[in-house]
Parts: C-alpha cells; sequence; structure tokens
C-alpha cells in the first residue's frame, strides 16, 4: 500500500469516476491510475469500485467504508508534513483562505494587511466563491480556512466558528422615493430589485421576508457581488440590497444607503476549518486577527470537541 494509491482512490471518486481526469490531477497515466486501484484493490482483497467494462462507474458496498479511511490517511500524511514544516519554518509559508466575494473585498483586507505586518513571510492565496464552493473547497483540503455567511454550520466535518453579525443595506439613487417616509417592504416591494443570487446563503432571509409578508418582489437583475449590484443602481436600473458593510460612503457617494435591519433577520459570519486538519500557527494568528474573539485556545476547543 503507498500513498499514490490512496490518491487515485481519492481522486477518482472527487472527479466523478472520470480516470483522465484523474491522472492530469495526479500528473501520470490513465493506465497508471487503473493500476493503482487495481493494485490495491487486489491487496485489500476486495472490490472498491462498480465498474461497468474497463469504467469505473461507483463504488461498491466495501468501498463506501474504505473512502473514509482513505481520506483520514491522506489527511493524517498531510498533518504530518505540514507538523514538520511547522517546526522547521515557524513563520514562512503559505496560508489559503477559501471565502465570498463580499469578506474578500470588504471585511477580510484590514486583517490580511495586518497579517501580513506580522508575517511578512507567509504568502496568502485568497479565493473566492459561493458559500458552499467555501465548504466543498475546505472538505478537498485545497483551503486551510474558509470564510463564509450562514451555510458552514451544515457541513459536519467542519469546525465552524461564528464571527460577526450584519445586516443589509437598501441603496438607491439621491432623489429616489425611498429616500424619504419610512423604508418598509410594501413599499421596496414596489420597485424593481438588484441583489444577490440565490446561491448565496443571507439571500434566503431576503426571500423570507418578502414571502411571510405575503408579497412579491420584483427581481430585475441577480449578480454575483455586490460591486456589480451597486453599478446597475448607479444606472438607475432598479433598488439594490446588499451586505451592510458593502456600502462605503467615501466610494459610493452617488448612492443613498437606508439600513433595512428592521426589514430583514441579521445574516451571521462564520469561520471554519477542515475537522482533522493541522494548523500551523500562523493559521490560528489569522483567524485572530480576522475576529480578535477566536483565540488559539478558543479554536483548539473547538477542534478538540467531537
Amino acid at each position: 500500500m503507498n500513498f499514490q494509491q490512496l490518491r487515485s482512490i481519492r481522486e477518482a471518486v472527487r472527479r466523478g469516476f472520470n480516470l483522465t481526469e484523474v491522472a492530469v490531477a495526479l500528473h501520470t497515466s490513465q493506465p497508471g491510475v487503473s493500476r493503482q486501484i487495481r493494485e490495491l484493490e487486489e491487496e485489500l482483497g476486495i472490490e472498491i469500485f462498480v465498474r461497468a467494462g474497463k469504467r469505473l462507474v461507483g463504488l461498491t458496498p466495501p468501498g463506501h467504508t474504505v473512502l473514509p479511511i482513505v481520506e483520514r490517511l491522506l489527511l493524517e500524511a498531510e498533518n504530518l508534513k505540514r507538523a514538520g514544516e511547522s517546526f522547521m519554518q515557524e513563520d514562512r509559508g503559505a496560508l489559503t483562505v477559501v471565502t465570498t466575494h463580499v469578506q474578500a473585498r470588504y471585511r477580510l483586507p484590514a486583517a490580511v494587511q495586518a497579517f501580513r505586518g506580522d508575517f511578512p513571510r507567509v504568502v496568502v492565496h485568497l479565493h473566492q466563491g459561493s458559500p458552499d464552493n467555501v465548504a466543498q473547497r475546505l472538505l478537498a483540503g485545497d483551503a486551510d480556512i474558509g470564510i463564509a455567511t450562514e451555510v458552514l454550520p451544515r457541513y459536519e466535518d467542519l469546525v465552524v466558528l461564528p464571527c460577526y453579525q450584519w445586516n443589509y443595506r437598501v441603496l438607491v439613487l439621491p432623489g429616489h422615493p425611498l429616500a424619504s417616509g419610512p423604508l418598509t417592504l410594501d413599499r421596496l416591494a414596489a420597485f424593481p430589485l438588484v441583489t444577490y443570487d440565490g446561491v448565496y446563503a443571507g439571500r434566503a432571509h431576503i426571500d423570507q421576508a418578502f414571502e411571510a409578508a405575503g408579497l412579491t418582489p420584483d427581481f430585475t437583475i441577480l449578480a454575483m457581488n455586490a460591486d456589480v449590484i451597486k453599478t446597475y443602481v448607479e444606472l438607475g436600473m432598479g433598488v439594490g440590497i446588499v451586505a451592510e458593510m458593502a456600502y462605503e460612503p467615501a466610494r459610493d457617494a452617488a448612492l443613498l444607503a437606508l439600513d433595512a435591519s428592521a426589514l430583514f433577520q441579521p445574516n451571521t459570519t462564520h469561520i471554519a476549518v477542515r475537522r482533522g486538519a493541522y494548523l500551523r500557527e500562523y493559521a490560528y494568528a489569522f483567524i485572530q486577527t480576522f475576529a480578535p474573539e477566536l483565540t488559539r485556545e478558543v479554536v483548539r476547543s473547538a477542534q478538540a470537541e467531537v
């Protein structure tokens, strides 16, 4: 048994049993991948994959049992490597953070700047995606830390801690009818709306509020990030609904921001790490820089919970 065999098993599942893609991911040949899988099956005395001719099409019952063990072995191998690197180069390395656009654009810059001041020899890799994508990349081992709103607690294999709560702002042009008088869901529903795509978890609170009020809003433009939403509001194409941190008075002087905290439930942003993953000391430092209450001891205690 060797790690290349274990990686072949794991990647075969991750790549939808497409051995061509597995070979590319592992920088080897398709026959080489097939051989690694077959050799491990022969050594274990079981068939891990269901086959249709030469193609893999699924996992056998023994395969479903073996896969989590393979995942744990590879995770611990990676932990061992990181532990060695941590002691050899305590303040040098890489940190991969996967998050959403709102966090990357509006909340993370100050934390990254402060972190880089303390750890100038650590390279920060910042990736963006939807909340579910954040979770999946953490689970796949492609990132050290994930930051997103609402979705992360659904995943049992992640250690998830709350960071802060935030509300929405309604954005309009100066002189818009909503700029005067009370802001209500009824008045808001009377105008075309520009807001986040449904893949973003916080969006659910917007939909729930309108549904509870028996209103059918006119969502005319749905976007993946707040900068796009603000652009279309500036063009007069609708009323915007964005996360409160996405409105920057100095940069967004052409827009008025109306407090919508009374209309929609607050959202909670969480930070997460993969359960069982080894974190280098500077990863704990980054977490505390972003969320000061999440000290190393608090995070380690959460990691230790079963």
